[in-house]
């Protein structure tokens, strides 16, 4: 009989998890608490060892399809440019590949086979109990339902790690930065085609990305913690108003506007999660539930597919679920480390405190740019 396992949560982590899995013979479940897969946000990277687990999945050809080649421009308060470059030739990004998350999302999403894997949006995990052969879960929805195995690959504000390891606090690094995501289509830069546009001040960062669907906005701000549920909309729309509402350069009233009136808005902290352990019994957390590394090292989406096929390895080549649980944690965590360490430069870089940060990282820009 096949065992059944239980994957809270349906993004990068999770679903590449599913695929892995699946193929290795285990009944696989996919709970998600959103009504259907997460859309928007910047574009990700695909890098390092990360291109060897997407090449193993069949899928290496189809993310270099839709590879997002782009401009960058670093404008000031009027709009003007003060340099251009692509990030994409830079020497240190040479290899790595920068994707749109819709587009990677629906490609490991596309590779998983619904005949096989059942996945359930909608739903989100309430409680569970851990005996010796089995984990008992309850759901928001829906009857009471008994797994092998739990994993928790839901997030930087993990229910499952909540559940099991305990609060959130326990484990958050906050690094005094916010952020905001939406789509805006309609506002009109006087540019086209695959193109970041920069706007940067002390403490603030304003981007819009287009590309060939449409376009999609950032805020990001500095500020010491906030007390803010990351449930309620309706409260990030009021600190945003409260932190950009009297901000007219470049593009940021538009912005605000935009944001202010999205059904899709999504709004988070900058912080890391630090755990001495990622496995508990017969539960397991992976991806950002695990080690979130920040929006800021650039490399959450490539920690999230490694992680997730080192695990399912280790479960494949383990009979013993403790022995693999303990390799994975072993290998791995040096790893995740070794990329949360790398914070500080990318919050320098683009959110300087000081005016002579500022200039060195316009100057980084100007001097990294490709003849």
């Amino acid at each position: 009989m096949k065992k059944q396992v239980l994957i809270s949560g349906a993004s990068f982590a999770g679903l590449t998890l599913a695929y892995w899995l699946n193929k290795f013979g285990y009944k696989v479940t996919v709970v998600e608490i959103g009504k259907g897969l997460r859309k928007g946000g910047s574009p990700i990277d695909v890098r390092g060892k990360a291109l060897d687990v997407v090449k193993e999945m069949g899928i290496l050809q189809k993310i270099k399809d839709h590879e997002f080649i782009h401009t960058d421009e670093v404008v000031n308060a009027k709009g003007e440019t003060l340099t251009t470059f692509s990030i994409n030739a830079l020497e240190e990004y040479l290899g790595d590949i920068e994707i749109h998350r819709n587009d990677l999302v629906d490609i490991i999403f596309d590779i998983v086979p619904k005949d096989e894997v059942e996945i359930v949006f909608g739903n989100n995990i309430k409680s569970l109990i851990q005996h010796e052969d089995r984990v008992d879960v309850s759901f928001e929805n829906g009857p009471n339902r008994s797994f092998d195995f739990l994993f928790g690959a839901d997030g930087t504000h993990s229910i499952v790690r909540k559940l099991v390891f305990g609060p959130e606090e326990n484990f958050k690094k906050f690094f005094g930065v916010y952020f905001a995501f939406a789509k805006a289509d309609h506002i009109q830069t006087g540019k086209s085609g695959n193109t970041g546009i920069v706007y940067r001040e002390l403490g603030k960062q304003a981007v819009i990305y287009h590309f060939k669907e449409g376009a999609n906005a950032i805020l990001m701000f500095r500020t010491p913690q906030l007390d803010w549920d990351y449930r309620n909309d309706d409260q990030h729309k009021q600190i945003l108003k409260e932190y950009f509402g009297n901000n007219t350069n470049w593009k940021i009233p538009e912005i605000l506007d935009t944001m202010l009136h999205s059904d899709n808005l999504y709004f988070d902290e900058a912080c890391q999660i630090h755990m001495p352990n990622w496995t508990k019994g017969r539960v397991a957390l992976i991806g950002d539930a695990a080690h979130a590394p920040s929006f800021f090292t650039g490399m959450g989406t490539s920690l999230a597919l490694q992680g997730a096929t080192l695990l399912a390895k280790e479960l494949k080549e383990n009979d013993d679920y403790k022995t693999a649980f303990e390799k994975y944690s072993e290998t791995f965590k040096p790893v995740a480390e070794s990329i949360q360490s790398r914070i500080t430069r990318g919050l320098k870089v683009q959110l300087p405190e000081t005016e002579e940060e500022l200039q060195a990282s316009f100057m980084a820009m100007t001097n990294n740019k490709p003849s």
